[in-house]
């Protein structure tokens, strides 16, 4: 018998499992009944891929970060939103060296988890959601390739239009993004010309979450180039000053808020 999954918060619930699997404190999964199993997390692709990775990386300190990560904080100025704080890493960092940092996410496991590892300032909203009644902000972060918060061609306009409404004057957003266009798997390519004759730019995923016995709604998350995200800037309050690819396909993507006319 085959049948759907429950509809939750499945993200929150891996991040919870993942800190109970690396503290040895709280509720545990287990395998076999005895020993605390590794935490995957499964995505989800409409056209029926699934792939799973580990949780744990959510929880990784400095140390096992990519370089690229390490180059986005040391472009952070004034008070940041972390957007999908996740577990925590990035806004821990932060508070670390003395910045300003509220964590943003839509998963309330994620908040959980984060206030118990010691994040401070944090918001359960959408970006739209936190534009109508946040503070401002100097410098946006979306990092963990959550470039793909933008969702789409369709979406990145407001996306970038609650964001400019957060801005400060001067205000810059750094994300990390990927090329999703060098691979030659056939799974992938495929999927990408499946979009195009849909409408969509070729790397916009439809996903879900799934944990366990959980999934989350689907959703839209987009893996674009540099020169697709060019495209969905234009026309926007924001624009491109820099890109640092050295960590192709990888690339962070730094916007900044354009002066007024």
């Amino acid at each position: 018998m085959v049948s759907e999954p429950l509809v939750g918060d499945a993200f929150g619930e891996l991040v919870r499992d993942a800190l109970a699997v690396a503290t040895g404190i709280g509720p545990r999964p287990l395998a076999g009944g005895r020993l605390p199993r590794p935490v995957i997390e499964i995505i989800e692709r409409d056209d029926g891929l699934i792939n799973g990775a580990p949780a744990a990386p959510y929880l990784d300190p400095p140390s096992a970060w990519p370089d690229h990560d390490h180059r986005a904080l040391s472009r952070v100025r004034g008070h940041v939103l972390d957007i999908g704080v996740g577990a925590g890493r990035i806004a821990l960092e932060l508070q670390q060296r003395g910045v300003a940092v509220t964590g943003l996410d839509v998963s309330a496991g994620a908040i959980e988890v984060s206030r118990k590892r010691g994040v401070r300032d944090l918001v359960l909203a959408t970006v739209d959601e936190h534009a109508a009644v946040g503070p401002r902000y100097d410098t946006f972060l979306l990092l963990g390739n959550n470039l793909g918060l933008i969702g789409g061609a369709d979406r990145a306009p407001a996306f970038l239009g609650a964001l400019a409404a957060l801005a400060k004057p001067g205000a810059r957003l750094i994300a990390h993004g990927t090329d999703p266009y060098g691979t030659t798997d056939p799974v992938h390519t495929a999927y990408h010309r499946l979009n195009r004759s849909r409408g969509r730019l070729g790397g916009q995923l439809r996903l879900r979450v799934r944990y366990r016995e959980l999934a989350t709604e689907w959703f839209d998350y987009l893996v674009c180039s540099v020169e697709e995200l060019r495209g969905l800037v234009a026309g926007t309050p924001w624009h491109i000053a820099d890109i640092d690819d050295a960590d192709a396909p990888y690339y962070l993507a730094t916007l900044e808020l354009a002066a007024p006319a």
